[in-house]
């Protein structure tokens, strides 16, 4: 811990000088400085507000310790030696919280994100699998005050989806999502199945956090724009007019397809911003090879052997196999009770960080 307490002794230091950049004139009146002083000043406050109460703590207990060592007033001392239990069941507390506040950040957490998923091994019933995640991550995001719209989709003829993509926009929804990379198996007795037989079938889940404010030219020849009408809910308007539209980035072959905008600009423009992030993620893997390298590894083929969670509907069970965590629970989950997972694989993965800081600390 010697090591974390020099890091936040820098950290504190550097927080006072952002508050002072902050109250300057200069810094004011630069809108963009502003903010990025603004955002920093924001993501250190809870870990130096936690550590300022921490010190403080380690300052009441040395003082406990002298009226113990020294006073003669043994009400005094019952009271500094009661006051001390506390405070060092708070001291404790606070370690562990600064410990998990000092964990490097992944720097995509804040991001927005765009989400792929496909029917994998199965067929028919791995499509309509997909379309089961698709509103179990629909229903998460309403209860977590997210915004989720559709921005490709291809359906199959028995009402899944061959693949859908999706952007999910919100307060930290990359920090959460990121963990839903993989293979999702599902056993149930599919609605085709005559025999009443259980199956196993796969989706895949991919999460890409949105690449705000691309600093990324696409040549607009490499772009083709098509226009077309509308489906879905939105009443006359959406059927009237070709408001809808779809790009596809030739060099690469990502398409964007957007439609949820009430005109074709707004729908232009979104898919502009989408297909932008996309072809940016494309370039980050530098070449077709390495993306798709990337994409297995992060979802796998799809294969019924590899997957980091199984829904298994006969007996109302989710089991995710990364951590090991079982709960029966399925149609809630299914429902977008989503947290005692995710809060269960944030837990884990801050542990092994956690180990990795103590060994490195050794």
């Amino acid at each position: 811990m010697d090591k974390v307490m020099a890091q936040l002794e820098s950290l504190l230091a550097h927080y006072e000088e952002l508050q002072e950049m902050m109250s300057d004139p200069e810094v004011i009146n630069d809108t963009k400085k502003y903010m990025e002083i603004s955002k920093e000043e924001a993501d250190l406050r809870e870990v130096v507000e936690k550590y300022k109460l921490f010190c403080n703590d380690q300052s009441e207990i040395a003082n406990n310790k002298e009226i113990i060592s020294h006073e003669s007033d043994s009400d005094l001392i019952d009271m500094a030696k009661e006051e001390n239990i506390a405070l060092e069941e708070e001291v404790t507390k606070l370690e562990e919280e600064i410990k998990i506040l000092m964990l490097p950040k992944d720097p995509n957490d804040d991001k927005d994100i765009i989400m792929e998923i496909r029917g994998a091994a199965g067929g028919d019933e791995a499509s309509l699998f997909a379309g089961d995640l698709l509103r179990m991550y629909q229903k998460y995001a309403e209860n977590q005050g997210w915004q989720m719209s559709i921005i490709d989709s291809e359906e199959t003829e028995v009402g899944g989806f061959k693949r859908v993509a999706v952007m999910i926009t919100g307060d930290k929804v990359y920090s959460k999502l990121k963990y839903e990379n993989g293979a999702h198996r599902v056993q149930r007795i599919p609605v085709t199945e005559s025999q009443g037989r259980v199956h196993t079938s796969t989706a895949t889940v991919a999460v890409m956090p949105e690449y705000e404010q691309v600093d990324l030219d696409l040549d607009p020849k490499d772009i083709r724009v098509d226009v077309y009408r509308s489906s879905g809910a939105g009443g006359q308007h959406i059927n009237k007019t070709s408001s809808a539209v779809r790009m596809t980035h030739l060099p690469t072959g990502i398409v964007v397809a957007m439609q949820d905008q009430r005109s074709q600009q707004q729908n232009r423009e979104k898919a502009m911003q989408i297909l932008k992030s996309r072809v940016y993620d494309f370039y980050e893997s530098q070449n077709q090879a390495s993306y798709d390298a990337k994409r297995k590894e992060s979802v796998g083929t799809g294969d019924r052997s590899e997957r980091i969670r199984t829904y298994n509907y006969p007996q109302n069970r989710v089991t995710d196999h990364r951590i090991g965590l079982t709960l029966n629970k399925l149609d809630r989950i299914m429902n977008g009770e989503l947290e005692d997972i995710i809060s269960a694989l944030v837990l884990y993965y801050q542990t092994k960080q956690l180990e990795k800081m103590a060994d490195d600390n050794a």
